[in-house]
Protein backbone atom coordinates (compact mmCIF):
# COMPACT_ATOMS: atom_id res chain seq x y z
CA UNK A 1 0.00 0.00 0.00
CA UNK A 2 2.65 2.54 0.45
CA UNK A 3 4.86 1.85 -1.94
CA UNK A 4 2.22 2.28 -4.30
CA UNK A 5 1.03 6.00 -2.95
CA UNK A 6 4.82 6.59 -3.31
CA UNK A 7 4.51 5.62 -6.69
CA UNK A 8 1.22 7.61 -6.97
CA UNK A 9 2.71 10.54 -5.96
CA UNK A 10 5.91 10.40 -8.08
CA UNK A 11 3.86 10.32 -11.29
CA UNK A 12 1.59 13.04 -9.85
CA UNK A 13 5.22 15.28 -9.63
CA UNK A 14 6.61 14.30 -12.36
CA UNK A 15 3.37 15.10 -14.19
CA UNK A 16 3.09 18.39 -12.96
CA UNK A 17 6.78 19.17 -13.56
CA UNK A 18 5.82 18.28 -17.40
CA UNK A 19 3.27 20.67 -17.61
CA UNK A 20 5.31 23.57 -15.92
CA UNK A 21 8.39 22.64 -18.91
CA UNK A 22 5.52 22.55 -21.46
CA UNK A 23 3.71 25.98 -20.18
CA UNK A 24 7.14 27.81 -20.22
CA UNK A 25 7.69 28.82 -23.93
CA UNK A 26 11.02 27.75 -24.92
CA UNK A 27 12.99 31.02 -24.59
CA UNK A 28 15.07 31.55 -28.17
CA UNK A 29 18.51 30.94 -28.12
CA UNK A 30 20.81 34.10 -27.46
CA UNK A 31 21.70 35.93 -30.31
CA UNK A 32 25.20 36.14 -30.82
CA UNK A 33 27.57 38.88 -29.72
CA UNK A 34 28.29 41.42 -31.81
CA UNK A 35 31.92 41.79 -32.85
CA UNK A 36 32.90 44.72 -30.96
CA UNK A 37 34.86 47.43 -33.36
CA UNK A 38 38.38 48.27 -33.04
CA UNK A 39 39.15 50.94 -31.03
CA UNK A 40 39.92 53.64 -32.61
CA UNK A 41 43.91 54.74 -32.66
CA UNK A 42 44.14 57.92 -31.05
CA UNK A 43 44.35 60.77 -32.97
CA UNK A 44 47.78 62.76 -32.62
CA UNK A 45 47.29 66.41 -32.22
CA UNK A 46 49.29 67.77 -35.85
CA UNK A 47 52.47 70.07 -35.56
CA UNK A 48 51.12 73.51 -34.98
CA UNK A 49 51.98 75.87 -37.84
CA UNK A 50 54.95 77.53 -36.95
CA UNK A 51 54.93 79.84 -39.89
CA UNK A 52 51.38 81.03 -38.60
CA UNK A 53 51.97 81.06 -34.72
CA UNK A 54 55.06 83.80 -36.15
CA UNK A 55 52.90 85.94 -37.86
CA UNK A 56 50.35 85.96 -35.66
CA UNK A 57 52.81 86.32 -32.23
CA UNK A 58 53.48 90.30 -32.36
CA UNK A 59 56.75 89.82 -30.70
CA UNK A 60 58.41 87.79 -33.82
CA UNK A 61 56.03 89.55 -36.49
CA UNK A 62 58.82 92.57 -37.35
CA UNK A 63 57.55 95.46 -39.84
CA UNK A 64 60.78 95.71 -41.20
CA UNK A 65 62.03 91.96 -41.28
CA UNK A 66 58.88 91.09 -43.16
CA UNK A 67 59.90 92.52 -46.30
CA UNK A 68 63.62 91.15 -45.77
CA UNK A 69 64.85 88.00 -47.41
CA UNK A 70 68.37 86.30 -48.21
CA UNK A 71 69.95 86.82 -51.55
CA UNK A 72 70.08 83.16 -53.50
CA UNK A 73 74.09 82.57 -51.90
CA UNK A 74 72.75 83.92 -48.19
CA UNK A 75 75.20 86.73 -48.59
CA UNK A 76 72.79 89.69 -49.25
CA UNK A 77 69.36 91.02 -47.53
CA UNK A 78 67.17 92.24 -50.27
CA UNK A 79 64.45 94.52 -49.44
CA UNK A 80 61.33 93.57 -51.63
CA UNK A 81 59.73 96.79 -50.63
CA UNK A 82 62.91 98.86 -51.96
CA UNK A 83 64.54 96.64 -54.22
CA UNK A 84 67.63 97.15 -52.30
CA UNK A 85 70.48 94.27 -51.34
CA UNK A 86 71.96 94.89 -48.23
CA UNK A 87 75.57 93.47 -48.07
CA UNK A 88 74.59 90.60 -44.93
CA UNK A 89 78.15 91.58 -42.99
CA UNK A 90 79.98 95.02 -42.71
CA UNK A 91 83.34 95.22 -44.06
CA UNK A 92 85.72 93.48 -42.87
CA UNK A 93 84.20 90.34 -42.15
CA UNK A 94 82.47 87.89 -44.38
CA UNK A 95 79.73 85.60 -44.71
CA UNK A 96 81.10 82.02 -44.01
CA UNK A 97 77.53 80.16 -44.75
CA UNK A 98 76.16 80.48 -41.18
CA UNK A 99 77.06 83.33 -40.01
CA UNK A 100 79.47 86.84 -40.54
CA UNK A 101 82.77 85.96 -39.49
CA UNK A 102 86.38 88.26 -39.40
CA UNK A 103 86.61 91.59 -37.74
CA UNK A 104 84.85 94.80 -38.11
CA UNK A 105 86.84 97.24 -40.16
CA UNK A 106 86.20 100.82 -39.13
CA UNK A 107 86.55 103.51 -41.56
CA UNK A 108 86.16 107.54 -41.41
CA UNK A 109 83.82 109.35 -44.00
CA UNK A 110 86.67 109.35 -46.80
CA UNK A 111 87.59 105.73 -46.66
CA UNK A 112 84.10 104.98 -46.47
CA UNK A 113 83.33 106.09 -49.58
CA UNK A 114 86.92 104.81 -50.98
CA UNK A 115 85.86 101.31 -49.70
CA UNK A 116 82.59 101.40 -51.33
CA UNK A 117 84.47 101.94 -54.86
CA UNK A 118 87.25 99.60 -54.47
CA UNK A 119 84.63 96.81 -53.86
CA UNK A 120 82.12 98.37 -56.90
CA UNK A 121 84.97 98.12 -58.66
CA UNK A 122 86.86 94.52 -57.85
CA UNK A 123 82.81 92.89 -58.05
CA UNK A 124 81.59 94.84 -60.95
CA UNK A 125 78.65 95.57 -59.02
CA UNK A 126 77.56 98.45 -58.02
CA UNK A 127 77.87 98.92 -54.38
CA UNK A 128 77.76 102.28 -52.44
CA UNK A 129 77.42 103.64 -49.13
CA UNK A 130 73.62 103.90 -47.82
CA UNK A 131 71.34 107.39 -47.74
CA UNK A 132 70.52 107.64 -44.21
CA UNK A 133 66.81 107.05 -44.68
CA UNK A 134 67.95 103.46 -46.31
CA UNK A 135 70.06 102.69 -43.02
CA UNK A 136 67.23 103.79 -40.61
CA UNK A 137 64.55 101.24 -42.64
CA UNK A 138 67.21 98.81 -41.35
CA UNK A 139 66.24 99.48 -37.31
CA UNK A 140 63.25 97.61 -36.26
CA UNK A 141 62.03 99.87 -33.48
CA UNK A 142 59.24 97.99 -32.76
CA UNK A 143 61.66 95.20 -31.76
CA UNK A 144 62.21 94.27 -27.98
CA UNK A 145 64.93 95.65 -27.68
CA UNK A 146 65.07 97.82 -31.12
CA UNK A 147 67.96 96.84 -33.58
CA UNK A 148 68.93 96.04 -36.88
CA UNK A 149 67.37 92.31 -37.25
CA UNK A 150 70.01 89.91 -35.93
CA UNK A 151 68.62 86.79 -37.47
CA UNK A 152 69.46 88.75 -40.78
CA UNK A 153 72.42 90.19 -39.94
CA UNK A 154 74.23 87.84 -37.47
CA UNK A 155 77.54 89.21 -35.65
CA UNK A 156 76.50 93.21 -36.90
CA UNK A 157 77.67 95.92 -34.88
CA UNK A 158 76.01 98.22 -33.34
CA UNK A 159 76.36 101.68 -32.80
CA UNK A 160 76.44 104.28 -35.56
CA UNK A 161 77.57 103.74 -39.02
CA UNK A 162 78.42 105.81 -42.05
CA UNK A 163 75.89 107.08 -44.73
CA UNK A 164 76.46 109.14 -47.57
CA UNK A 165 74.03 111.76 -47.27
CA UNK A 166 75.71 115.20 -47.24
CA UNK A 167 75.67 117.78 -44.33
CA UNK A 168 73.71 120.78 -45.87
CA UNK A 169 73.38 122.52 -42.51
CA UNK A 170 74.64 126.09 -42.37
CA UNK A 171 76.45 127.36 -39.06
CA UNK A 172 76.64 131.04 -38.37
CA UNK A 173 80.59 131.27 -37.83
CA UNK A 174 81.88 133.75 -35.56
CA UNK A 175 85.47 133.82 -35.86
CA UNK A 176 86.73 135.33 -32.78
CA UNK A 177 85.02 132.32 -30.71
CA UNK A 178 87.24 130.62 -28.88
CA UNK A 179 86.07 127.08 -29.74
CA UNK A 180 86.94 128.13 -33.39
CA UNK A 181 90.25 129.58 -32.34
CA UNK A 182 91.15 126.68 -30.82
CA UNK A 183 90.24 124.20 -33.44
CA UNK A 184 91.49 126.24 -36.49
CA UNK A 185 88.20 127.51 -37.48
CA UNK A 186 88.07 131.29 -37.46
CA UNK A 187 87.60 132.88 -40.66
CA UNK A 188 85.98 129.66 -41.74
CA UNK A 189 82.31 130.13 -43.35
CA UNK A 190 79.57 127.98 -42.06
CA UNK A 191 79.11 125.80 -44.80
CA UNK A 192 82.70 124.43 -44.47
CA UNK A 193 82.04 123.92 -40.94
CA UNK A 194 78.77 121.79 -42.25
CA UNK A 195 81.20 119.97 -45.03
CA UNK A 196 83.13 119.10 -41.83
CA UNK A 197 79.96 116.93 -40.19
CA UNK A 198 78.79 114.11 -42.20
CA UNK A 199 75.63 111.98 -41.36
CA UNK A 200 75.38 108.78 -39.35
CA UNK A 201 72.92 106.20 -38.62
CA UNK A 202 72.47 104.66 -35.36
CA UNK A 203 71.63 101.02 -35.81
CA UNK A 204 70.37 100.46 -32.00
CA UNK A 205 67.79 103.16 -32.11
CA UNK A 206 67.52 103.96 -35.73
CA UNK A 207 67.96 107.91 -35.32
CA UNK A 208 70.40 109.71 -37.63
CA UNK A 209 72.78 112.73 -36.69
CA UNK A 210 74.24 115.05 -38.76
CA UNK A 211 76.88 115.90 -36.59
CA UNK A 212 79.61 113.75 -36.95
CA UNK A 213 82.74 114.55 -37.50
CA UNK A 214 84.11 113.13 -40.82
CA UNK A 215 87.22 111.85 -39.15
CA UNK A 216 85.22 109.35 -36.81
CA UNK A 217 86.08 105.76 -37.70
CA UNK A 218 82.96 104.03 -37.88
CA UNK A 219 81.49 100.92 -39.20
CA UNK A 220 80.16 100.15 -43.02
CA UNK A 221 77.30 98.39 -44.69
CA UNK A 222 77.09 98.73 -48.50
CA UNK A 223 74.09 98.32 -50.28
CA UNK A 224 72.95 97.67 -54.13
CA UNK A 225 70.32 97.37 -56.35
CA UNK A 226 68.72 94.01 -56.15
CA UNK A 227 68.82 92.40 -59.32
CA UNK A 228 66.89 89.07 -60.60
CA UNK A 229 69.73 86.81 -59.64
CA UNK A 230 69.20 87.64 -56.32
Amino acid sequence: MTSSLFVCRHALISAALGWVTLATPAQAPAAPAAPTAPAAPAETPEPADTQSADAAAPAAASSVASTLRPSADNTAIIDQRSKLAWARCVEGMIWNGKTCSGQRQLFDRAEANAVAQTRANTEEVRWRLPRANELRRLVDKKANPPGIPRLLFPAAPSGLHWTSTANIKNFSNNQYNYTNMTQGNAGVTGSRLAALDGWAVDMDTGIASGDIPRSTKLPVRLVRMATEHD
